[in-house]
């Protein structure tokens, strides 16, 4: 499976709610640091992290697919 292919693929409800929480997460994160006032450092250091990880969240969960075969385990003891 390539990557379009991947980021077209169903996502799972779980994932779905998780990419949301994200982009929240990262909207309020980019809002804190394009605020027309003056903040304190240790806020906008909290947003900048609050962006990057919502969107890295986002990205996750998008890449997170449903499949209809299982997973095949490999034993690496018998070797």
């Amino acid at each position: 499976m390539n990557v379009k292919q991947r980021m077209q693929a169903p996502t799972p409800p779980f994932f779905k709610k998780l990419r949301k929480w994200g982009l929240i997460v990262a909207g309020i994160g980019g809002a804190l640091l394009t605020a027309p006032v003056s903040l304190p450092t240790a806020v906008i250091t909290v947003a900048g992290y609050l962006t990057v990880a919502g969107a890295v969240a986002s990205t996750v969960s998008q890449a997170a697919t449903v499949t209809d075969s299982p997973v095949k385990q490999v034993d690496e003891s018998s070797g």
